[in-house]
């Protein structure tokens, strides 16, 4: 579909309308037909699989050469994360059907009966950069909770995003649930994305899901209400009293497993009286890992890189972490509240007393104790996948699933009665 700067708003309220009446529909649907649609989905990015593929290749071979390893890792699919991707929608069709939960049932003197139930928030708009599997992800939690979503990945995925939708329609179809439940924004046009924001006739929520310039962007261009997700300014600290080869494994971890995903850690935060036993370890463990550290931290081993200011507020989503050493729990958690962008923080240490302060001290939307900081992730969590991590306080927080693309309406009984 090729679309002129001129037609992009008439092409994003089209998309709206037809998401809108989509989601009424859906709203319908039983829950199996939702789940008959998930696993047909499912079955046709399996079917699609050498389409798919090539679809990818040539994404990837658009940016080869021109952005660093840990963005094409994002956007690189293979056999295994199409397989990934696939068994991610079945599981969701596992999940309970969040629509329709009663949340609350209370009766008033007066003889009403009041019901609170969980209901689909509507049509959501679903923002996002390099990696295809999040619009697979995104289209299946939004089916299952009863939500239409338009979905505007980055151009690079381009190719590799239209394959992703026609199996998610092709799903749909089969299950008799209108195709514009899951659609994809037809133009890379920059301006699209401020059309998307601004369509409050028909978007009920945005979620973006990438860089802190898009998260900006969205937050200072949109009309319509968003689910924040900043960036991954994760922080994990070794404690004086952790065992410190549990430690080494850990960080190496956090860090290395992934290091382009936005639960990665990027600070390493040590206190100053195992510094010497820690760096050097850590040092070894990492050998493909840029590590950056305060004065003392390079004292203590000169093949760290000295840090600057600029490395304790960065995400790097790349080999490079930066250490801090502080004198106890209470500066680590002072360092870490000043930092931490409030997505993932984590404590190492067998001290449970100090652990415990430190998770309720730490005001993140997910703080972990002897856990990898990769581990703050939807599909982790039992939720199947996720559609991002909120790191605001409103609504919802954390890793978004299923319960969190419901909003709740009140269901009033009565019999006859008339308010004085």
């Amino acid at each position: 579909m090729t679309i002129t700067k001129m037609d992009v708003t008439e092409h994003i309220n089209t998309l709206g309308q037809q998401a809108k009446k989509a989601a009424m529909a859906l709203s319908l649907a039983s829950t199996d037909q939702k789940n008959t649609a998930l696993k047909e989905s499912a079955a046709a990015l399996r079917a699609r699989m050498s389409d798919l593929l090539a679809a990818n290749k040539k994404d990837v071979d658009s940016v080869a050469g021109k952005k660093p390893d840990s963005f094409i890792d994002r956007l690189k699919l293979t056999e295994d994360r199409i397989e990934g991707i696939a068994s991610a929608l079945e599981q969701i069709a596992e999940l309970p059907d969040p629509v329709g939960r009663k949340l609350a049932n209370f009766d008033r003197p007066n003889g009403l009966n009041i019901e609170r139930v969980a209901v689909p928030i509507g049509v959501i708009g679903m923002i996002y950069e390099s990696r295809p599997n999040v619009g697979a992800d995104a289209s299946a939690l939004c089916l299952k909770s009863g939500n239409a979503v338009i979905l505007r990945g980055g151009s690079e995925s381009l190719n590799s995003t239209a394959i992703i939708v026609e199996a998610m329609q092709t799903g749909l179809a089969k299950a008799g649930l209108p195709e514009h439940v899951v659609q994809t924004v037809g133009t890379t046009d920059r301006d699209a994305v401020t059309a998307l924001l601004q369509a409050d006739e028909y978007v009920d929520l945005v979620i973006p899901r990438g860089g802190r310039g898009l998260v900006e962007l969205v937050r200072n261009k949109s009309k319509v209400p968003t689910l924040l997700h900043l960036d991954g300014n994760c922080h994990s600290y070794i404690h004086k009293d952790a065992d410190i080869e549990k430690a080494i494994e850990i960080v190496n971890n956090a860090k290395l497993r992934r290091t382009g995903v936005c639960g990665a850690t990027e600070s390493i935060v040590i206190d100053r009286s195992i510094a010497k036993d820690v760096i050097p370890k850590l040092i070894d463990k990492m050998p493909g890992c840029e590590l950056r550290g305060d004065e003392e931290s390079v004292k203590i081993d000169s093949r760290l890189k000295a840090a600057t200011e600029e490395d304790w507020s960065t995400e790097y989503l790349d080999t490079i972490a930066s250490i801090k050493l502080v004198d106890d729990a209470n500066e680590a958690i002072r360092w870490v509240s000043e930092h931490s962008s409030g997505h993932t923080d984590a404590i190492i240490t067998e001290d449970n007393a100090t652990a415990e302060n430190f998770l309720r001290a730490i005001d993140s939307a997910v703080v972990m104790h002897n856990a990898s900081t990769q581990f703050s992730d939807g599909g982790e969590f039992g939720m199947g996948a996720e559609i991002g991590i909120a790191t605001g306080k409103m609504h919802a927080r954390g890793p978004v699933g299923l319960e969190q693309l419901t909003s709740f309406k009140y269901l009033v009984h009565g019999s006859g009665q008339t308010r004085p």
